[in-house]
């Protein structure tokens, strides 16, 4: 909700977002919107700067030039945590767990930032840090569940097969309940049977009222899951617009899908 208790048509904008390192563009003078709600694609070949703009949206890069907006509110140069904090959430195109945690432990995690006991509480386990612990625990399970990964949930993360480790790291980013999910290549690796799963989950998770963008090479899935989808081609925006206007765009064809897409 937006300060004056309205829902935004909007939930993020990228309003002219340049971002160098040196002598180097990585993104150039990009703009789009993502409206409350739908599942957008950030598609493009190696090197086209979509992680970057990921990593630029998420607070791990400051932008050269433009300015993010999330919600109406203006996100330029804010810190990771800051941004989370709002309502963003990620995973990375390198997964990113702790190898030698539980399951079940990797989604607590995620969940300890909005926990609310204070350092006696939990010196002392008082009865509110030990009801908040059981809160976090019931949540995180729940969690477990609606990835399709409950029954792993006392095993390590290093030993979960690779799909599984995919949907741990989503159920992750869920538990900061955030109200837009970034995933950076969540099919990578998958087979057709994941893949198509895959799909089902980014709909239940748009279905609980979150807003995704997902970068993603493997098309079936982009054109088969995405509302929109914006194509940058070495850092710049080539075209935007529904799959299948992106899908005969003649500059996307020469750029990403080849001659025979």
């Amino acid at each position: 909700m937006t300060e004056d208790g309205t829902t935004p048509a909007t939930i993020l904008d990228v309003d002219h977002v340049t971002k160098r390192f040196g002598g180097l563009t990585a993104i150039d003078d990009v703009s789009f919107s993502i409206r409350t709600g739908e599942i957008f694609a950030l598609i493009g070949p190696n090197g086209a700067g979509k992680t970057t703009l990921f990593n630029t949206i998420t607070g791990l890069y400051k932008p050269t030039a433009g300015m993010i907006r999330f919600r109406q509110r203006d996100i330029t140069g804010l810190k990771p945590y800051k941004i989370a904090d709002l309502g963003i959430a990620r995973t990375f195109q390198q997964i990113r767990l702790f190898s030698y945690m539980s399951a079940l432990d990797n989604v607590r995690i995620g969940e300890h930032p909005r926990m609310h006991a204070k350092l006696w509480d939990a010196l002392f386990k008082t009865r509110y840090a030990r009801r908040e612990e059981a809160r976090v625990t019931e949540r995180a399970n729940q969690l477990l569940d609606f990835v399709g990964i409950r029954p792993q949930a006392h095993n390590y993360a290093r030993n979960l097969p690779y799909g599984s480790q995919r949907r741990l790291e989503i159920a992750r980013a869920l538990a900061g309940d955030p109200k837009l999910l970034l995933l950076d290549e969540p099919a990578a690796g998958a087979n057709p049977q994941e893949k198509r799963e895959l799909m089902e989950l980014v709909e239940r998770i748009r279905a609980q009222g979150i807003t995704v963008l997902l970068i993603e090479h493997d098309m079936k899935v982009v054109m088969g899951i995405s509302e929109r989808i914006v194509v940058l081609d070495y850092g710049e925006k080539i075209a935007e617009g529904k799959p299948q206007e992106v899908r005969t765009d003649p500059r996307v064809i020469e750029a990403y899908l080849g001659k025979s897409a």
